[in-house]
């Protein structure tokens, strides 16, 4: 998929979430804004009427005024329902009700009280005596009569007189108001949503387009620092990762990139060691193919006119092709395999004296073509047993004898020394060889290196490579000490085994 296709998705992702988002914001806004508004309204309306229950009282029954009851003691329904519908008629939005000491309702014109079905019907005294003792202060909710469970504003005023004791209680916001607040809503709602929602949608874009921009200021640059990377600047990085926005991912970015860029290194130093081994492989099997077919073939050809010392020589000389062969591909298979971490050490307690006794023996008879002499050295007390496998130290042995025989000259010496203490047994060999020059010795054990001392045809430079690889899998280290002009010593050392 390609970047574009995948900026392009993001976007649209980002634009959907961010418009569903102003949405909802909007419509939240016109609820929040209209039940604010409709509180406001109400308690707008009740502190303007707060006191016209009262203005009712005084009008009508206080100072000699008119009775609530009749003479036989029966309510003055008459006069309440002209009372009634005059406020109705000039206030619609309110409705009034008579009510006794404890809550019955006793008479209004919108009930129907001369109905065999009316039920007595009583509202909350709670609200009302609050009402009067805050003076109509408070924005309080009383029942509404014509809609049991729901309160609406009101007003209210306590009427007592010699023979009657109860209150006035109008509802401010009456079935009329409310039949009226209905018709209008929706075209209210309709245009403040509009209103509200074009206006905080333009608004929340571009407050929006900018905080976007300034806060992926920080990922744009990663992702440009990301395609330089791509297009081949390895040595790109994000600057100063840790006060970026997203310093996580910067400073991981930098880390991904380090890592990739040492391991493109890597790659570049085997495939470059990769052809150094090829042909240096290439020329070092060359050349003793070549000797083998030479001598073969002049065997063949001159087989009746050699004599049998002649025939010994060129026998002498194939097998010395054909063993230095077989030398060097073993060499190649064994370096593999250690690379490849197909070798499991099969570690065990040995006598490391032992295993130098026969090594020395083994290579006396090379030194002594050579008129090298080969020396053990090792303490007068008993040498304890270590732990390793016996096969793979033989071999690292095995390459640093053959290193010392290949580099000590005519005449000089090698020494085995074996020394121990109470955790590691050390072996040290030393040649009397030119060393090995300080600018080399850092390369000496990586593989298909050689030094320039080491001449054409004497090896592909796995042989320390090799020892390396052993010593790693015993968890040691191999050292080597090369004074100027004053030989060569390899060291390494491995544990005393514990019973």
């Amino acid at each position: 998929m390609s970047q574009s296709t995948l900026s392009t998705r993001l976007i649209r992702k980002l634009g959907i979430s961010f418009f569903l988002l102003i949405l909802i914001m909007g419509m939240l806004y016109v609820f929040i804004s209209i039940y604010f508004t409709n509180k406001y309204f109400e308690e707008t309306s009740q502190r303007l009427n707060a006191n016209l229950a009262n203005y009712l009282i005084e009008e009508k029954f206080e100072n000699g005024g008119a009775s609530p009851l009749l003479e036989n003691g029966e309510l003055n329904k008459p006069l309440f329902g002209d009372l009634m519908h005059d406020m109705m008629a000039v206030n619609r939005a309110i409705e009034v009700y008579l009510i006794d000491d404890k809550g019955e309702i006793l008479y209004s014109v919108v009930l129907d009280h001369d109905s065999p079905e009316a039920k007595i019907q009583r509202i909350d005294l709670q609200p009302v005596q609050a009402f009067l003792a805050c003076n109509g202060d408070a924005y309080l909710l009383g029942d509404d009569p014509r809609n049991p469970g729901q309160q609406k504003i009101f007003s209210a005023g306590e009427l007592i007189t010699d023979n009657f004791s109860g209150y006035i209680y109008i509802v401010l916001a009456g079935q009329a108001a409310e039949e009226v607040y209905s018709s209008l809503f929706g075209s209210y709602f309709l245009q403040l949503g509009i209103g509200a929602s074009v206006l905080t949608m333009i608004f929340a874009a571009l407050i929006g387009v900018l905080s976007v921009w300034f806060l992926t200021k920080n990922l744009r640059n990663i992702i440009a620092t990301v395609r330089r990377f791509r297009d081949g600047d390895t040595e790109i990085r994000v600057d100063d990762p840790q006060s970026s926005d997203l310093s996580v991912l910067a400073q991981t970015f930098n880390e991904m990139a380090d890592t990739l860029t040492a391991n493109m290194k890597e790659i570049e130093s085997v495939d470059r060691l990769r052809r150094e081994l090829i042909a240096n492989v290439s020329h070092d099997l060359r050349t003793p193919l070549a000797v083998l077919r030479g001598y073969v073939e002049t065997y063949e050809i001159k087989l009746e006119n050699l004599t049998e010392a002649q025939k010994r020589d060129y026998l002498e000389t194939i097998k010395k092709s054909s063993d230095r062969l077989a030398k060097l591909i073993d060499q190649l298979f064994e370096y593999s395999k250690l690379e490849a971490d197909q070798i499991e050490p099969q570690k065990e307690p040995f006598q490391i004296v032992e295993l130098a006794h026969d090594l020395v023996n083994n290579y006396q008879v090379l030194a002594k073509e050579k008129d090298i002499a080969v020396r053990l050295e090792m303490p007068a007390d008993t040498t304890p047993l270590v732990f390793g496998d016996i096969s793979l130290v033989e071999r690292a042995i095995q390459n640093l004898m053959d290193n010392a025989i290949k580099f000590t000259p005519k005449g000089g010496s090698i020494s085995f020394e074996i020394v121990s203490d109470a955790k590691n047994v050390t072996i040290n060999i030393t040649d009397s060889g030119p060393g090995i020059p300080e600018n080399e010795q850092s390369y000496i054990f990586e593989r298909y290196r050689q030094t320039p001392n080491v001449k054409k045809g004497e090896g592909i430079g796995l042989g320390l490579a090799i020892v390396k690889k052993i010593m790693d899998l015993h968890d040691t280290t191999i050292h080597v000490f090369s004074p100027p002009e004053k030989g060569c010593t390899f060291q390494f050392g491995l544990p005393v085994y514990a019973a």
